[in-house]
């Protein structure tokens, strides 16, 4: 008879934002194809330690399960990335599953990512029509820039740049790569060029672009390969241009 394969998982718990964390190893019977939120779901069916204690079902984000909607980002044996698609065939045992710390901790796995949609805003990281009339057509964009704008509008904010940067911490201010990369992205937009210096002077000033240390760890961990350092080359000629317009008071692009 043949013996039944497990998996183990070792979770970071944390019960409330002020609470300190805690681990807590959870043991489950292998399944084919199994990733790690089908396992975090199982634990939830039957929340039950490897002591043989009841406990709590932790908590996690979650939402599409196709890597689209970036909300359930986690740090999986020490590297920030997406658990919908952490197969655990591929998975060094036992699974290591801890919440992002760039992050402050909601509960678990559950974060409040409220630092990066922040500095989205701040970099004013969308297109200003109002929808109140009828536009019409708006104008074409190239399809050289558009081939190259679309995988950077692929970003689904999902914090792990930002989890990797080692730049973005709580002793810093810096908005992180996936902000810096929107910015690119929206002034390449024939519509939102018009803020484009409005946006270049958002990360011109502290938390932008001086905080970026070039470590390239964003590039690496990002889960839909978009080029945030190629972004961020960009914007720093951008923004140097931005310098020299505003040195000699001219608003002309």
């Amino acid at each position: 008879m043949s013996e039944t394969r497990t998996v183990r998982f070792e979770i970071t718990r944390q019960d409330s934002p002020d609470q300190a964390p805690y681990q807590e190893t959870f043991e489950l019977e292998y399944r084919p194809n199994m990733n790690v939120i089908s396992a975090l779901m199982e634990i939830r069916r039957n929340p039950v330690n490897v002591k043989g204690e009841k406990t709590i079902p932790v908590a996690w984000d979650m939402n599409c399960l196709e890597e689209v909607c970036g909300a359930c980002s986690m740090v999986i044996n020490g590297k920030p990335r997406q658990s919908c698609t952490a197969l655990v065939d591929q998975l060094e045992q036992p699974i290591r599953l801890e919440p992002m710390r760039t992050f402050p901790v909601v509960r678990d796995l559950q974060v409040d990512r409220s630092r990066m949609f922040d500095s989205l805003k701040k970099v004013k990281a969308w297109i200003p029509i109002d929808g109140t009339y009828d536009l019409g057509p708006g104008p074409r964009m190239p399809e050289k820039k558009r081939q190259w704008a679309y995988e950077l509008s692929k970003c689904m904010t999902c914090g792990v740049c930002l989890e990797a940067c080692p730049n973005v911490n709580s002793k810093s201010n810096f908005i992180g790569p996936a902000p810096l990369s929107q910015v690119r992205l929206f002034n390449a937009h024939p519509t939102g060029e018009m803020n484009k210096s409005e946006r270049l002077e958002a990360i011109m000033g502290d938390g932008g672009l001086a905080n970026c240390g070039n470590s390239q760890n964003c590039v690496q961990s990002c889960p839909k390969g978009i080029p945030l350092t190629t972004s961020i080359a960009a914007l720093n000629r951008d923004t140097s241009f931005q310098s020299f317009k505003n040195f000699f008071g001219s608003d002309q692009a």
